[in-house]
């Protein structure tokens, strides 16, 4: 089999590692031996990393047998942010699975993994990798699948938690005391969408069945395509000015780097929430900090942060007009269930048609 062909369908190769699984056997993972032909590879058998897996979850969720009988599989549940930290532990593998962008991989970082031959990232992009440093190495960096599902969820927990003072209540009845606070209705108010694409799309009509009024804009936006999404196309003026919820949903670029700053928030109404469940750079940190310290706007609810995991001594951890969850609109068992099986395919698949390795 083609392995480039075959790294982009899923299907086949699943099938391939089903194929291997019959035709070795089912070894469990830590009675594994080194293949002979793995002798070839600097240091023995290959070395596959799985990185910032923090649930532990990943070799529960897919099935890495194939995998494991001609490599060694280590998993790391914790996450390393200084880029020697990085370095150091991964220097001894030759195939790395990366959850999303939690840990990026830049040219200063490419450049001191001279085992490193393929990564294999969940999703269908990763920003956070140097592609053109990856080519220049001969390392080889494939997809998996995804689907947008989870992080549409996401959305709206965030934005019903946030009319209804979910977490807030919860933490009260645990506290001895009973119903502080009014919620909001969400039927006949403003739901303003920055960004109709995959996510976007679903979650304006989503708004809809409950009721609401949907606007939307973002740089590229016809009327047609926010009339497709049950929205209406408005400026990004009246965006912000006139929504009730505000919710983001742009891919991170240099052109929306920064994009809603403190001039768009301070355009929004005192009442009103910004839901962000995109990229934290998407938004001025700073200016946000300020606008939810002063009650320039009432809220924000917060799934993804500039720098992550958010440090302990964040505002945004302590903010009371802050609900912050800790980037988990992806993380879901379906979701993650594709994630590993792909990535397990993808790297048997590779180790098959790479025998010297």
């Amino acid at each position: 089999m083609d392995y480039p062909e075959a790294c982009d369908s899923p299907t086949k190769l699943r099938a391939l590692a089903e194929q291997l699984k019959q035709t070795f056997g089912d070894l469990p993972y830590w009675k594994r031996q080194a293949q002979p032909e793995a002798a070839a590879y600097p240091g023995g058998a290959m070395k596959v990393a799985i990185l910032d897996d923090y649930q532990n979850r990943s070799l529960t969720l897919a099935d890495w047998s194939a995998v494991a009988r001609r490599a060694e599989i280590t998993v790391f549940s914790d996450h390393l942010a200084a880029p020697d930290a990085v370095i150091e532990r991964l220097r001894p593998f030759g195939v790395l699975c990366v959850m999303r962008e939690r840990t990026p991989l830049p040219r200063a970082i490419l450049e001191q993994l001279p085992r490193l031959k393929l990564i294999v990232s969940t999703g269908r992009r990763n920003a956070s990798i140097d592609l053109t440093a990856a080519e220049e190495h001969g390392i080889r960096v494939a997809p998996t699948g995804y689907s947008a599902t989870p992080t549409i969820e996401m959305t709206w927990a965030l934005i019903l938690a946030s009319a209804r003072h979910i977490a807030g209540e919860s933490h009260a009845v645990r506290q001895g005391r009973w119903q502080s606070t009014i919620g909001r209705e969400l039927s006949g108010r403003v739901l303003g969408v920055l960004g109709l694409g995959n996510i976007g799309t679903p979650v304006a009509r989503i708004g809809r069945a409950f009721g609401m009024s949907v606007v939307a804009w973002s740089q590229n936006m016809t009327p047609e395509i926010a009339t497709a999404a049950g929205a209406t196309l408005v400026s990004k003026h009246d965006l912000f000015s006139r929504a009730d919820w505000l919710t983001i949903h742009l891919v991170l670029s240099q052109r929306t780097r920064g994009l809603v700053g403190a001039a768009e928030l301070a355009e929004m109404q005192p009442t009103a929430w910004l839901v962000n469940t995109s990229r934290g750079s998407i938004v001025d940190q700073a200016a946000l900090i300020d606008a939810l310290t002063t009650r320039r706007i009432c809220g924000a609810a917060l799934d993804v942060f500039e720098v992550e995991p958010l440090p302990g001594e964040h505002p945004f951890r302590t903010l009371d007009n802050v609900l912050a969850t800790p980037h988990i609109g992806y993380v879901a068992e379906d979701l993650y269930r594709t994630f590993y099986g792909d990535a397990a395919a993808t790297i048997a698949a590779w180790l098959e048609a790479h025998p010297e390795f």
